[in-house]
């Protein structure tokens, strides 16, 4: 909603445009009228809509055609005045002033217009005969108020009515016209719809409807009487046959209702539905609702709260229909239905664990574990467009997210809290990253479900000492820069390729072996000969020399899924960083050496001393 309105009154000369302004402020018809009046700033907590209102008035005498267009330019809402006894004056509105607000919005939406009949205590019938033709030529026309600023009738209602033609604008929700909800109100509102239908049967049961009334506090705010939820439907079903099923309001019903409401000027009401559902005015989903702020300070990841785990998991629930553990592709549709288009992509289901095609809870909450940790803005917008502001209550989606301590605490501790943890799997071309990763998702070599295009993503859940932590295997290709920073780093290498060993020693030196990253080396295709021993130290005592894991021998090959000890390592190593101490760097092996050189002097000389007291002896 916007934050303040800005109305500018139009007309001929004498209509009264200031004595209406004067009226509205003074609460008296003004003795005496200046040829303009100052702009004048209602406060918002005077206003029935609580934002401010700027007033401004209009004379072609005071203003030149520069300055009027300016006005024209910065204004919400334009309230045309003719006097209702005074037939010319009217027939300026359609053949001057309209066309000229006209000519300076005809790049973007044209301004709302409110026609405004003054002085009616000079007529005793009513000018919307004169009008009505015009405001069928002008869709762009709200509404038409006759009033007195002599008498004060309607003062305060017309300016109420320009205050509401801006915030709760009728054009992006109906098409005057062709008098129907216009696609992007009915794409909105087909949205809440999905959103309240818990049980998706295709219909609002009581129930349901008692929750959406209550939930939007601020347009009702207690549940609808029983006789007063059949009345509703009694209405739609005069009008609408297919309105009401099995006693429940359906899709049809509910369009027809805010139909209604439109049509019988009380689209405040649609208004305050979607923007509690985080609708803009251009029936978008705001910034603002799908992206609320969440700082991440450096050293800190993102994951699922406790809220945000049990949300997910309840659209999960929604949606499987068939309670069978898994959601085939029609549900998935079901639960993508509310996005503007597949949030996870084509190649989601490369990365975590699929079954037949469906895909069961375990890989849906890899999923959103692993869009959480790697970009949780597109995490909050997921949240955002699933409905978690307006289905959990007045707070954002950012409950939903945890942000975990800096890395370097986890460190000091030695232990982490986390429980998303990433792996980076490095290592020479061909050595088998992409095998690897589609091994932990339980796929071996042949396996059906294996993507043409592996993504450089796997997620899946093991267990360290009985918790559940989420695993990320991240595939580093050998051509790209490294950036070394991760949980723990899976060093790859083939049995049969000694230079893919020397490889993985060259990267462990140049950007692990200083930190405090605990590291593993895995020896892949373990299945097949070992090839010739390289010109360099080989893996089990570079491993040994480095204080490093024993190197780790892994074969994707084989009718069963691999074997997932390797992951439990590397999950374990993740956690307990502290319980793998690397080799000492460059400064601590020099301090190490001196205190070497230091200690065998001093045995030295406690020898000698011992020696010559014995002799003495």
């Amino acid at each position: 909603m916007r934050r303040d309105v800005r109305i500018l009154l139009l007309g001929e000369a004498q209509v009264g445009k200031t004595s209406l302004i004067l009226a509205l402020v003074g609460e008296e018809f003004p003795q005496e009228v200046p040829a303009r009046a100052e702009e004048i700033t209602i406060p918002a907590d005077v206003t029935p809509e609580r934002v401010p209102t700027h007033i401004v008035d209009s004379s072609e005498a005071e203003q030149t055609a520069e300055e009027l267009q300016e006005e024209i330019r910065k204004a919400n809402v334009v309230c045309m005045v003719y006097d209702v006894s005074e037939e010319a004056t009217i027939e300026k509105i359609r053949t001057k002033w309209i066309p000229l607000v006209n000519a300076e919005t005809e790049r973007g939406p044209r301004l709302p217009i409110i026609l405004v009949g003054n002085k009616s205590d000079l007529r005793p019938g009513s000018s919307l005969e004169a009008v009505l033709p015009i405001m069928s030529q002008f869709p762009e026309i709200e509404t038409c108020v006759e009033c007195s600023a002599k008498s004060l009738r309607n003062v305060s209602e017309l300016f109420y009515y320009a205050q509401k033609a801006v915030l709760h604008p009728t054009a992006p929700l109906y098409d005057t016209e062709a008098k129907q909800l216009r696609p992007a109100c009915v794409r909105a509102l087909t949205r809440v719809f999905t959103l309240w239908d818990q049980d998706l049967d295709q219909v609002l049961s009581d129930e349901e409807l008692n929750a959406f009334q209550v939930r939007i506090a601020s347009c009702f705010g207690r549940p609808l009487a029983p006789q007063a939820l059949e009345d509703v439907k009694m209405v739609v079903c005069r009008n609408v046959a297919s309105g009401v099923r099995d006693d429940g309001l359906t899709l049809d019903g509910f369009l027809f209702l805010n139909t209604l409401f439109v049509q019988r000027g009380r689209h405040e009401t649609t208004w305050t539905i979607l923007r509690h559902c985080g609708y803009g005015d251009d029936l978008q989903l705001t910034n603002d609702y799908l992206f609320p702020p969440l700082p991440v300070p450096p050293g800190c990841s993102t994951e699922l709260s406790h809220l945000g785990h049990q949300f997910v998991q309840r659209a999960f629930e929604k949606h499987d229909q068939d309670q069978d553990g898994a959601l085939s592709p029609a549900e998935l549709h079901s639960l993508f239905s509310v996005f503007p288009e597949a949030p996870w992509g084509p190649g989601f289901p490369g990365s975590i664990r699929t079954e037949a095609g469906h895909l069961g809870l375990r890989g849906y909450l890899c999923q959103w574990a692993l869009v959480t940790y790697l970009d949780v803005r597109r995490c909050l917008g997921h949240l955002g467009y699933l409905g978690y502001p307006t289905l959990c209550g007045p707070h954002s989606q950012a409950q939903a997210i945890t942000v975990t301590r800096e890395k370097r605490l986890d460190q000091e501790k030695g232990q982490t809290q986390r429980n998303v943890l990433l792996c980076k799997v490095l290592g020479a071309a061909g050595v088998g990253k992409s095998a690897f990763l589609q091994a932990f998702l339980g796929r071996g070599l042949g396996h059906p479900e294996i993507p043409k295009e592996p993504p450089a993503y796997a997620v899946d859940i093991v267990q360290v000492h009985g918790q559940d932590k989420y695993l990320i295997l991240c595939e580093v290709s050998s051509e790209s820069p490294l950036d070394a920073s991760c949980d723990v780093a899976c060093l790859l290498f083939d049995s049969s390729d000694p230079v893919s060993f020397a490889h993985c020693a060259h990267l462990y030196k140049h950007h692990y072996m200083d930190g405090q990253t605990p590291c593993l080396f895995i020896c892949s295709k373990a299945d097949l000969l070992g090839g010739a021993a390289g010109p360099g130290v080989a893996p089990a005592e570079f491993c040994r020399r480095h204080r490093l894991p024993a190197p780790t021998p892994f074969s994707c090959a084989g009718p069963g899924p691999p074997n997932p000890a390797a992951f439990s390592q590397l999950a374990i190593m993740a956690t307990f960083p502290h319980l793998l101490q690397a080799e000492p760097g460059p400064s601590c092996r020099w301090l190490r050496d001196l205190l070497c050189i230091v200690g065998a002097a001093m045995v030295a000389v406690l020898g000698f001393s011992l020696f010559r007291v014995l002799r003495s002896r």
